[in-house]
């Protein structure tokens, strides 16, 4: 069974085709610069080195035609039409309330999906542009929607409501939804292999570190507390969000500053976090390089976001009552062997022991601990794109 896995962002558009008999990868790419001059394609076809093709992508769907086009013809061609895809799998960042698990996309589902676009403007849209451009292409071919949210819909609601009028929760769907739902349900799930213990019998914190990141507290396979809230900008510190801050701050600055709520939103969403602590980059791998080499700034930047990160995951411990794994994944998380081992110290109040050969790697799925560690840090590089194939074949069959 082959699975195309869409991934659609308002110019962009990531693909990834995957063969399900060994979820090995097929084909994959990604379209930029949609619907603006200078718009490309990158693909790639198994092991083969990456092309690289500008053409013009006036929309979505023009994109998925070169992308079939690729897939069926030529040097790069690797099925012999489209037919060979059994379902087509979208990655949807909101799902609301509506959504606890991914669905078989139908008119009603796209509605829902149209209706949470008041939480996530940005991405929404952009995801139901590839929904329709697929449709339009491959009119038979079953979809399925994953949703980022809905893996945290297990969540209690002493863990997902905020302490502000009811009103607003009823109104406008006000609460705590988080993000990244897919990667930490894929990283739980290997953690629980590599403890050798089902999934239930498991306390687990997972760690996406990237330049979006957020942790998840996962209690027997089922998230009980994740950092993002309402959107991706509450919790830990980014690459360019704030993360966690004084909510009094923000009339403050509107005051101060003569800024509009839209202004004070870029602020916060694209100028503050690991770009505005460093004055250099929101590039956590530029960070990396400055304390290396004994930048002040650069290390100041990473003691904040460590300490903003312990501080989670001591609380996520103490919410589920211990913990038997902290898991890192994501760019940051499965390539920054320095800051692991310093996390590492950090942590080692809790059980957590690091092995420093073993740590000496990056991207690869390894257990990081000492024999004698209590509590086990596992490096986990997260497969989202699997994550989602795999809920489109469990829907289709």
């Amino acid at each position: 069974m082959k699975v195309l896995v869409v991934n659609c962002g308002s110019s962009s558009l990531k693909y990834q085709l995957l063969d399900m008999t060994d979820e090995s990868v097929i084909a994959k790419g990604i379209c930029e610069r949609i619907g603006i001059d200078g718009s490309f394609i990158k693909h790639t076809t198994g092991e083969n080195d990456a092309v690289k093709i500008e053409a013009d992508f006036k929309d979505h769907k023009i994109a998925l035609q070169k992308m079939v086009e690729l897939l069926t013809t030529g040097e790069t061609k690797c099925i012999n039409s489209i037919d060979e895809i059994s379902s087509v799998g979208h990655r949807i960042v909101h799902g609301g309330e509506k959504f606890n698990d991914s669905v078989l996309i139908t008119q009603e589902v796209i509605d829902e999906i149209q209706k949470c676009s008041d939480l996530a403007p940005l991405h929404n849209p952009a995801n139901l542009l590839g929904i329709e451009a697929c449709k339009a292409l491959m009119p038979n071919t079953p979809m399925v929607a994953v949703f980022d949210t809905a893996f945290h819909q297990t969540m209690p609601r002493a863990a997902f409501r905020y302490a502000i009028p009811v009103e607003f929760y009823k109104k406008y769907g006000i609460r705590k939804y988080g993000f990244h739902g897919t990667s930490h349900k894929y990283v739980a799930e290997r953690a629980a292999v590599m403890l050798n213990k089902p999934i239930e019998d498991t306390k687990i914190i997972v760690c996406h570190l990237g330049n979006g990141a957020s942790i998840c507290a996962i209690d027997g396979g089922k998230s009980v507390e994740t950092s993002m809230g309402f959107t991706p900008l509450q919790g830990l510190v980014m690459g360019t969000r704030s993360g966690d801050i004084d909510p009094a701050i923000i009339p403050f600055l509107i005051e101060k500053e003569n800024l509009s709520a839209k202004e004070i939103d870029s602020v916060l969403n694209k100028k503050s976090g690991v770009l505005a602590l460093s004055e250099i980059s929101s590039d956590f791998r530029e960070i990396e390089d400055g304390v290396a080499a004994g930048d002040d700034t650069c290390r100041f930047t990473m003691d904040v976001f460590q300490h903003r990160l312990v501080s989670y995951i001591g609380a996520y411990a103490a919410v589920m009552g211990g913990v038997d794994a902290i898991c890192f994944a994501g760019g940051l998380g499965e390539n920054n062997a320095v800051m692991r081992a310093e996390l590492g110290k950090l942590l080692k109040w809790v059980g957590v022991e690091i092995d420093p050969e073993k740590n000496a790697c990056r991207g690869v799925e390894r257990d990081l601990s000492t024999d004698s560690a209590k509590v086990k840090m596992l490096l986990i590089p997260t497969n989202e794109e699997v994550m989602i194939a795999r809920d489109c074949v469990k829907i289709v069959k």
